[in-house]
């Protein structure tokens, strides 16, 4: 039940993930204070965290870069802390964005019935576009009305796969070890799903 989850998948849980966690809290944020609501209400509302398939980084901040890119964006990276993906973590969410097909099927391998809330990133966000919102619960900024919508626009996304699989392109490159341009870049690319998810959740 409320508030809509939504769990971040990746290798270690120090870069894209984080990122991914991060980045979709800032957005909502920015969502809320347009249409006139405390951004504060964000936690009531979505709750958006992340792990990692290996737990060689459990109990790491995130990575330096990583970091950079999400309080540049203007977001928040205090008392976050790495750890390794659990079957309870899968079974408490609503929506499983991993940031590669390998990490999408180590997660169903985990918990086949997540199958269906469970996507790459790129796939959730080259989807989306598609869903027709009018079928979709009424906008609420109620703890509530955006786990309706949300649980809705999951199932939505999913029936739009009609059973295809992920495109290549979909995948997230890993940054780790690499310059802070390809970490701009990766974040533009996380950003190119968490806005639109965030709109389609409160717009």
């Amino acid at each position: 039940m409320p508030p809509f989850t939504v769990l971040h998948v990746c290798m270690g849980n120090i870069c894209r993930s984080p990122m991914a966690e991060r980045l979709l809290v800032l957005a909502v944020r920015e969502r809320l204070r347009r249409l006139g609501v405390d951004p504060a209400a964000v936690d009531e509302l979505v709750h958006s965290h992340s792990a990692g398939t290996g737990g060689w980084h459990a109990g790491e901040q995130m990575n330096p870069p990583a970091a950079r890119q999400v309080t540049s964006r203007g977001g928040d990276v205090v008392g976050f802390a790495a750890r390794k993906l659990r079957s309870d973590l899968i079974d408490a969410t609503d929506l499983v964005l991993t940031a590669t097909a390998d990490q999408q099927e180590y997660v169903v391998a985990l918990r086949p019935d997540a199958a269906s809330r469970t996507f790459v990133l790129g796939e959730f966000g080259r989807l989306l576009g598609g869903v027709e919102r009018s079928g979709l619960p009424p906008v609420e900024t109620t703890p509530a009305g955006v786990y309706a919508r949300g649980v809705a626009l999951v199932a939505a996304v999913d029936a739009a796969r009609q059973g295809a699989g992920p495109l290549p392109t979909d995948d997230l490159d890993d940054p780790w070890g690499r310059g802070d341009q390809c970490f701009t870049r990766v974040a533009d690319e996380i950003e190119e799903t968490v806005h639109p998810l965030a709109a389609a959740l409160l717009s």
